[in-house]
């Protein structure tokens, strides 16, 4: 075993100590196969085997693998390419007004502030972006600008360079108090942290499929809370948004009473396929167990930077940490450190004046002190 796992579902974590599932996740073998397997039936068969029945089912296992991980129900769940994407159609959805104003962090991942920066150049709302003074973001300061006139608040559960983690139920409870909706950007959290959205009353959760979830590239998910799915427009759409979406007429278009209006078009199908195969494999381990178990390599990793006299940028508090582990390098280029690590198939990531390190489920102890190992090596 290494970490959670076999190492046969994660081959590359045979050959490296993978630190870096913030950036790409190492994938889930089972979900690899799945992939390729759908690619090679539909290359090999065309349609015999993509026929209508299949097309218009083809998300349905995604519904339920997602519907799973968030504490939802499978028509809660819309499917697409990327979060940005769904991100995107959501905001044009909302389209918040003038006058009202759009909530989020200024060290969030751009494509989580994007698409509403692009919608309020449109209709004239108010970006607020909390800034992160010297450090991470204060909760107090996110909640301190939320107002009467707030659309929506827009976070990332954990930002992504930090691995700063955000108190849901206590944005949840400030934006309903303004009639706000709480939209939070998962991709840094989900499959690592557990996530109830009905429990935390979260209005819409997207998450991209190829970091934390150990899926593929090309697949994504968006829970939209029932109490919204009627009432949104999509701003993105094709011949799947028709609540009947084989019924191929141009002059009638019927949204499905729920978030399934958000499925627009053809996408890579097979990368849904094996991204429902990733969750169910994470499913069956327990997101709590790899909670935990990510949090122990990230305490034994800190353990070790603060010995080597290192500075952890990242928050240690247990409200507020992840598994992402940001440090500085004082009077060192920290590109000059990840080339040492990559020439010794140590795999993080350089973010800001610092490195990144995030593991995961596959990434055992020894993969941690050979991280720390080789980092004597180089200081």
């Amino acid at each position: 075993m290494s970490g959670l796992v076999d190492p046969d579902d994660f081959p590359g974590s045979k050959r490296y100590a993978y630190l870096d599932a913030a950036n790409i996740t190492l994938m889930y073998r089972g979900a690899t196969e799945a992939i390729v397997d759908w690619q090679r039936n539909v290359a090999d068969n065309g349609s015999v085997v993509l026929y209508e029945a299949v097309e218009s089912g083809v998300f349905d296992d995604l519904h339920r693998a997602a519907a799973r991980l968030f504490n939802a129900e499978p028509e809660d769940i819309a499917v697409g390419s990327s979060a940005t994407e769904l991100l995107g159609s959501l905001a044009w959805g909302v389209a918040p007004e003038a006058g009202s104003n759009v909530v989020g962090t200024a060290l969030a991942f751009p494509s989580t502030m994007y698409p509403w920066q692009r919608v309020a150049t449109s209709t004239g709302s108010e970006i607020r972006l909390a800034q992160g003074v010297g450090g991470p973001v204060r909760l107090d300061d996110i909640l301190g600008l939320i107002d009467r006139d707030t659309a929506v608040v827009c976070i990332s559960q954990v930002e992504y360079g930090t691995g700063q983690r955000f108190d849901l139920t206590k944005l949840a409870e400030a934006a309903h108090e303004h009639g706000a909706l709480l939209v939070v950007d998962a991709t840094q959290s989900a499959g690592a942290i557990p996530i109830n959205a009905r429990a935390d009353a979260l209005d819409v959760v997207v998450s991209s499929g190829y970091k934390w979830l150990c899926g593929p590239y090309g697949a994504a998910v968006m829970y939209v809370a029932p109490h919204l799915q009627a009432g949104l427009e999509p701003g993105i759409v094709g011949f799947r948004s028709h609540n009947d979406m084989w019924d191929l007429r141009a002059d009638r278009l019927e949204y499905p009473p729920s978030a399934r209006r958000f499925e627009f078009s053809t996408m890579a199908y097979g990368c849904a396929i094996g991204l429902s195969r990733s969750i169910e494999f994470l499913l069956d381990i327990g997101i709590d167990d790899i909670h935990q178990y990510d949090l122990k390599l990230a305490d034994l990793l800190i353990e070790g930077l603060l010995a080597r006299n290192l500075e952890v940028n990242s928050p240690r508090t247990d409200a507020e940490r992840s598994a992402i582990v940001n440090v500085s390098f004082p009077g060192t280029d920290p590109a000059e450190i990840a080339a040492h690590l990559s020439a010794a198939q140590v795999v993080a990531s350089t973010r800001g004046d610092g490195i990144r390190f995030s593991p995961h489920l596959y990434t055992g102890e020894e993969g941690v002190e050979r991280t720390l190992a080789c980092l004597d090596e180089v200081l």
